[in-house]
């Protein structure tokens, strides 16, 4: 059989090396043998190329041991009967580290481990590379002699190619029989559980769909090698040439990758390490794209490795960068438009709102992602949506597969792989308890927003795209307390014309019929990227040049949007919202440009707003001490409670090691709080508080006994706190704050919870906490 693959025709015409190699192996899986015998054969077959005495295949069975499969020099009784642990001598080693390791002499290595049944006393070198698929390991590939001696790199590199072929027939059972093939850790088949960040409500069972999968390779090795390189070659400049537009053109498309992202894929493309791997892979005899995912596993193993933050972005660009060569040299890869089943759970490591608007709304049920934040577009998009949204779960990609069972839950954060049988059971009867909680609170939308003791309130929707607008209708809301402009800047590749603005401002006014709608100015910088302001690098965006600060620095762009609004608002109210302002003079400018563009438009001849109001968001602890010189020229204030306390407790709520830290109903940021309205009511001007602390029952319930009577959230917050505050005695509540208001402390909140009915809050709540 073994002669039989070298004196093929195509196997005669090559010299001994990498090419013959792979040559012979390709010979190998035509062959008619069973797996076992392939698998012997190929041992044989790296033993004679590479000039080894030994050369075996450990693989991971799914307990975690690395069992011997096939070998050519040790004894063959030890085959399936010896299995070395994860880090147990050389073998164990390699598949620790996911590296190669070599040793002149083996058994004077540290980590040597002797296994008698092997019969490996005669053999001195010892080199050994993992087998790795999607990064994960499989098994390990050995190569020994009786020679004490050091090998090559060339050597290596040729053992590390085998590997990587190795790994795929492995998968797709050409070399493993499908009953041995169940055994083995290909992939992941247990459960898994990540904890991430609840950033959108929400439970969904369903099957994973991994957003922007690598290509998986089809063919592995070069028919011609000069064409696959050349190829890689064109597909590089390709590569090059897209990065290259979106970076010179000094814009990103919405939803992309930062600006600093992409200026490191320009780096890394240029790269010569990368570039000096990928072609030594081809030159070996692979394919452009197997070439990739050997370069692309590596570093990925590496990358699950890494301790070091800052080598673990370097990776993860790396990483995508291969990705997308790959979808380079693929010409019918899929983007985010292909069809989806119907109940898919997304999984990335990061998506722009547009992209994650090109999927079918029908058929998405849930999305995780890698990375983001609370406070991001795609995280807003998500819950104008209504779809279930869990961040921060690292390390998921490296452990799903597209078609993975899994179960995401955004109440808690959790996003849970494989589960088993009891788990499913167990979340399908707490998905069906919240849509009966879901129609009771519908039931609500048309009920009284007052207080159990007779107090009114308001609650109002915070909204950023027109279709979370038919949520009006579905909360009972009074109306839009905060509509954020910036996103019809974002999907746009130029700059949006005051005409394009105005439609898009008159027909949220449209919507909103006779309720008002609050329009904040745009709100971008730090990493809101867009053509009309490409990210800088700034050492802290969130306090660099953002919202109003960019707005007055570039007033040509504040006043095209101010045009847009009074053209829209034509012979309606208009209610104009300036964020970000941390001094007085601040609002003042941007209320003089303001009121310079209504003269503007009564000059002309313009339709006018039937009544204009310009408004304060108050973000920053030093504007809240400030307040006192600017309201006598606001019309309204708008506290922004999620980055004032942030800015306030000088710690980020998304940070575990520094959450503890931020909690709103501490005594000092509730004095904060009762500070700023006890200014406005003694300015008669209207305030409100936005955002996620408005949102949360408990915090809403404090923020009404505090006086705050207008409160503005996401759609899916505003029944479960009219609920609460329906049955809240306020009065109580506010007479067992002030009674405490002044004590120290680092939260009221276990207290309040501990006094429950006696401090006003309504039975059921303090039954139920998780309404609380």
């Amino acid at each position: 059989m073994m002669d039989d693959v070298l004196n093929t025709p195509e196997a005669k015409d090559l010299a001994p090396g990498p090419r013959r190699l792979l040559s012979r192996l390709r010979s190998l899986m035509a062959a008619q043998d069973n797996a076992q015998k392939r698998l012997d054969n190929l041992t044989s077959m790296i033993a004679e190329e590479t000039g080894a005495d030994v050369s075996s295949i450990y693989l991971a069975r799914r307990s975690g041991a690395l069992e011997l499969c096939a070998t050519h020099g040790l004894n063959q009784e030890a085959v399936h009967n010896t299995r070395l642990q994860h880090g147990e001598g050389l073998v164990g080693q390699v598949a620790l580290t996911a590296k190669p390791l070599a040793a002149a002499d083996a058994q004077s290595h540290p980590a040597f481990s002797y296994r008698p049944e092997t019969g490996e006393e005669p053999f001195k070198s010892f080199v050994g590379v993992p087998i790795l698929r999607g990064g994960r390991l499989v098994g390990v590939l050995t190569s020994q002699t009786s020679e004490a001696r050091t090998l090559a790199d060339g050597e290596i590199e040729t053992l590390q190619t085998v590997a990587m072929i190795l790994a795929e027939i492995i998968a797709s059972g050409q070399i493993i029989a499908p009953e041995e093939l169940a055994g083995l850790d290909v992939r992941p088949s247990k459960s898994e559980r990540f904890q991430g960040g609840a950033f959108s409500p929400g439970l969904s069972i369903g099957v994973a769909v991994v957003h922007e999968p690598h290509v998986s390779p089809v063919r592995l090795i070069a028919d011609d090698p000069e064409d696959e390189e050349a190829r890689l070659d064109i597909a590089i400049n390709e590569l090059r040439l897209a990065i290259d537009d979106m970076l010179d053109a000094g814009r990103l498309p919405f939803g992309g990758p930062t600006r600093d992202v992409l200026e490191a894929y320009r780096m890394f493309a240029h790269d010569r390490g990368w570039l000096r791997q990928l072609r030594d892979a081809v030159k070996q005899g692979l394919t452009a794209e197997a070439a990739v995912e050997r370069v692309r596993n590596e570093h990925r193993a590496r990358l699950m490795q890494a301790k070091d933050m800052n080598f673990r972005e370097r990776l993860h660009d790396l990483e995508d960068l291969a990705n997308r060569l790959l979808r380079h040299l693929d010409e019918n890869s899929q983007d985010a438009g292909a069809p989806l089943p119907d109940n898919a759970i997304l999984i990335a490591r990061s998506i722009g709102p547009a992209e994650l608007l090109d999927y079918d709304r029908n058929k998405l049920k849930g999305l995780a992602l890698e990375e983001g934040s609370a406070t991001s577009h795609a995280v807003i998009v998500a819950k104008a949506l209504g779809i279930p949204l869990v961040g921060q779960v690292e390390g998921a990609l490296d452990r799903v597969e597209t078609g993975d069972p899994v179960i995401l839950d955004g109440e808690f954060g959790l996003l849970i792989m494989r589960p088993s049988e009891d788990v499913v059971e167990a979340y399908a009867d707490r998905a069906a308890a919240m849509s009966r909680r879901a129609a009771a609170f519908a039931k609500l939308k048309d009920a009284p927003s007052v207080t159990a003791d007779g107090k009114p309130f308001e609650l109002y929707l915070n909204a950023g795209l027109l279709i979370e607008l038919k949520r009006l209708e579905e909360t009972g809301a009074a109306g839009i307390g905060l509509f954020r402009t910036e996103f019809q800047f974002m999907v746009a590749d130029t700059l949006p014309t005051v005409s394009e603005q105005a439609v898009l401002y008159s027909a949220v006014m449209d919507a909103c019929g006779a309720r008002p709608a609050v329009f904040r100015t745009l709100d971008l910088g730090g990493d809101k990227v867009t053509a009309s302001a490409p990210a800088m690098r700034e050492p802290n965006p969130a306090l660099g040049w953002r919202a109003i600060r960019m707005g007055l620095d570039r007033p040509g762009l504040l006043r095209l949007q101010l045009r847009a609004l009074i053209q829209a608002a034509a012979g309606r109210k208009l209610d104009v919202l300036f964020p970000m302002i941390a001094a007085p003079w601040e609002f003042f400018a941007a209320r003089d440009m303001l009121e310079a563009e209504i003269a503007r438009a009564e000059k002309y001849g313009h339709p006018m707003p039937k009544k204009w109001r310009a408004g304060l968001m108050l973000e920053t602890p030093g504007m809240a001490f400030a307040i006192d010189e600017a309201l006598p020229r606001a019309d309204f204030v708008a506290v922004g409670a999620n980055d004032l306390m942030q800015y306030f407790f000088a710690a980020d709520r998304l940070n575990a090691r520094v959450s503890d830290r931020y909690d709103v109903l501490s005594p000092p940021a509730l004095r904060l709080f009762r500070t700023i309205q006890q200014a406005c009511a003694h300015h008669d001007v209207p305030v409100s508080v936005c955002g996620e602390t408005a949102s949360k029952p408990l915090e809403a319930a404090v923020l009404l006994a505090l006086g705050y009577t207008k409160l503005s959230m996401a759609a899916g917050s505003v029944a479960p706190v009219r609920t609460l505050l329906n049955g809240l005695d306020v009065g109580r509540l506010g007479a067992w704050l002030a009674s405490r208001l002044d004590h120290s402390g680092r939260s009221l909140r276990p207290e309040l919870l501990e006094a429950g009915v006696d401090a006003g809050l309504p039975p059921e709540a303090v039954d139920n906490s998780r309404i609380i």
